[in-house]
This record gives structure tokens, sequence and C-alpha cells, in this order.
């Protein structure tokens, strides 16, 4: 009986070797389509740098493929419906720029409420939400000022609403997205540097 079970056990290990690649790539990478509208939660610089990317990927159509609004809210979505031509992914870039929010006027109470309804909507027309947060641990509260949690509060409000999540890893020190996404059963796209960011968001609208 000691012989039998050490064989089903041999054997047993034999099949997870063999296969467990197979079964592996069973595993669908998360998709999103075109065209997509950027904006940031937080006016950090963030969202133009995904901007720069996109400029650089050749989408051959539609045309055009993406857009970028800065303080995107509902009715961007709905007018472009309106259209018929609507969105069906929406980027929005995590983390907080006290001087970017100086900038436009704007507090981060009012981002949150422009955020909130602009993911309302999203949902509603079944839009694709893409929490992205690229700028790693500086667009942190580790890396803000004593008292400004404007970071974390983007985070929350945008990471846990999202259909994928894409993460600088540096970002993710203390695991915070990743919790955010096991708890959620969100995909969550990883990144070791931004030079990756371009290859990942080729991929991740590529279909």
């Amino acid at each position: 009986m000691h012989h039998t079970n050490k064989n089903i056990l041999i054997s047993f290990i034999l099949f997870l070797l063999l296969f467990s690649p197979l079964l592996s790539s069973d595993i669908e990478e998360p998709r999103a389509d075109l065209p997509v509208l950027i904006t940031s939660c937080g006016q950090s610089p963030g969202a133009t740098m995904i901007k720069v990317i996109f400029m650089k990927i050749s989408f051959e159509d539609p045309d055009p493929a993406y857009a970028i609004n800065m303080q995107a809210g509902p009715e961007d979505l709905i007018s472009a419906q309106e259209a018929g031509t609507p969105y069906k992914s929406l980027i929005i870039v995590m983390g907080a720029s006290l001087k970017g929010m100086g900038a436009a006027g704007i507090s981060i109470d009012d981002e949150l409420s422009r955020i909130e309804s602009l993911i309302n909507e999203a949902q509603k027309q079944n839009i694709t939400l893409i929490g992205a947060h690229i700028e790693g641990m500086k667009r942190r509260a580790q890396g803000a000022a004593s008292g400004d949690n404007t970071d974390e509060l983007s985070i929350e409000a945008v990471a846990p609403n999202s259909d994928i999540l894409v993460i600088n890893k540096e970002g993710d020190e203390d695991r915070r997205f990743s919790i955010i996404a096991e708890k959620n059963n969100i995909p969550m796209i990883v990144v070791n540097k931004n030079l990756e960011l371009m290859e990942e968001l080729e991929k991740l609208f590529s279909n």
C-alpha cells in the first residue's frame, strides 16, 4: 500500500509538471476596446504620460482611438454615446497633485464628486473602467506632505470600482493595489518600469 501511494504521488507530480503550463495558458489576459477616454482623479501628470504613450501607439481603427480630458464628466460619455461614437473604455489615472488641482481651481472634493458621477455613467453604459497608477510611491501618501491624504482618497475612489488595474510595481510596495485587486477579483497588470507601459497598453487594446 505504501508503494502504491508513493506511485500515485509521483504520477500526480508528473501530471502537474507536464500540464500546468497548458492549464495556466488558458487564463485569459484582460482586454479592452477602443475608443478610450483618458482622465485624471487628482490632476496629476500621470494622465498626460498615458496620452504620450497612446500617441506613440499606431492604432488603425477607430480614428480617433483616444481622447484626453483632465476634467471629464458624465456629460462627455453621454454626448459621445448620443453622437453614435460611444467610448468603449475609460482610463482614470489615480494620484493627486495639489499643484495641478490648484492650477485648475478645484479641490479634492470636487475631483471625487466628478469621478463618482463619471464612474456611475461608465457603469451605466457598460464602459470598461481601467484604473491606472503609474507614478510610483512618489504619488502615494508616503510621498506626500504631512496630513495630505489626497493621493489615497484618489485611489479609494477609483481602484475598487475598476474592471482592470494598471499599476507601476514600485507604487505597490505595500501591496495596496494587490489587496484591492484580490479582494474585488480585479485583473491587475503590473509594470516594472513605465517603458513597459506602452507594450502592455498596446496588448490590452489589441483584439
